[in-house]
């Protein structure tokens, strides 16, 4: 079974990049659609982006097209969600997650496992 682990998030600036990465134990990442949701204070945890288990199909909500970039290192067996052009909205607990069913999945219960969540704030 596959245990993921997060890397420390952080404070930032509006306008700022901002890399999280998402370590791999026990299973090849490869072997997995891998994806990122959010939940900011009072709101459902949503969706951000997702990558193919082939890695040659990504997925991305609306509000982040365009600035947020999911990639994947099989080498070293992480997930990385680069995110750019940062806006106080962003602001939320992000979450990496991985998927064994689907060869891509946007929806939370199309989800096996997931980190443990990193804090992401983004002040204006």
């Amino acid at each position: 079974q596959v245990r993921l682990v997060e890397s420390e998030g952080g404070l930032v600036q509006a306008g700022d990049s901002l890399r999280l990465s998402c370590a791999a134990s026990g299973r090849p990442i490869s072997e997995y659609c891998v994806g990122y949701f959010r939940q900011a204070p009072g709101k459902e945890r949503e969706f951000v982006a997702a990558l193919s288990k082939s890695g040659g199909h990504t997925h991305y909500a609306n509000s982040v097209r365009g600035r947020f970039t999911i990639s994947r290192d099989n080498a070293k067996n992480t997930v990385y969600l680069q995110m750019d052009s940062l806006k106080p909205e962003d602001t939320a607990v992000y979450y990496c997650a991985v998927s064994t069913e689907y060869v891509i999945a946007t929806l939370r219960d199309e989800f096996d496992a997931w980190g443990q969540g990193t804090q992401v704030t983004v002040s204006s």
